[in-house]
């Protein structure tokens, strides 16, 4: 399911492929996002634009996204970049991601190995019982010059994650373990270092 819904002050855009099913939504406002609808699940109307901006940024995957009407701000880039470890599941990224062709702020990334829709978390981990900590011991962190600025993804045949541009690796409670402007991330859940890779994808043939 992907589209947009219109509304009279912004537009709600859904991108079923992306979605985790998180939950912020319909948590956050179920008259905006009405949980198990059988029909139309999105009401922009149902809240000021400024609520429906909080409950769209609030979605770690992306799929929900808005355009407003009302002459009020969109979504910027953070002034902190952020990739943060989810317990038992992906990496959820926060930054002016540039990956392949698209550009986008928000992005769930697989690091099981197993999603079908790679790079993309599709919750893959849960149904295997994936396991890797949002808590890896912390580390000394360098200082960067700049936290911002454009972060580009690359999925490396067959290997990990290459993350190019300013990044803070933090845990799922908020302790930065590294900074970086180049770093390679673990996408094929066997790395003995998560998040990081070590290699381990040669030795257990992934593919993706």
């Amino acid at each position: 399911m992907a589209g947009t819904v219109e509304g009279e002050k912004i537009d709600v855009g859904f991108n079923g492929k992306r979605c985790i099913h998180s939950r912020n939504c319909v948590l956050g406002n179920p008259h905006v996002f009405v949980p198990n609808a059988p029909g139309q699940w999105i009401h922009p109307e149902a809240a000021s634009p400024e609520q429906v901006v909080a409950l769209a940024e609030n979605c770690p995957s992306g799929a929900i996204t808005y355009h407003r009407k009302d002459g009020g701000p969109q979504e910027k880039p953070p002034v902190v970049n952020t990739v943060r470890l989810r317990e038992n599941g992906p990496l959820a990224v926060h930054a002016e991601t540039v990956l392949g062709e698209e550009t986008f702020f928000r992005a769930t990334l697989c690091r099981c190995g197993l999603s079908q829709n790679k790079p993309f978390c599709d919750n893959s981990h849960i149904k295997a019982g994936f396991s890797a900590t949002g808590e890896p011991p912390l580390k000394e962190a360098q200082v960067l010059e700049a936290r911002d600025g454009p972060l580009k993804v690359t999925p490396t045949v067959n290997g990990p994650l290459k993350v190019e541009g300013n990044a803070e690796i933090v845990t799922g409670t908020g302790h930065t373990i590294a900074r970086t402007t180049k770093v390679f991330l673990c996408r094929c859940g066997h790395s003995a270092n998560k998040p990081f890779c070590d290699g381990s994808h040669k030795r257990v043939g992934f593919v993706g």
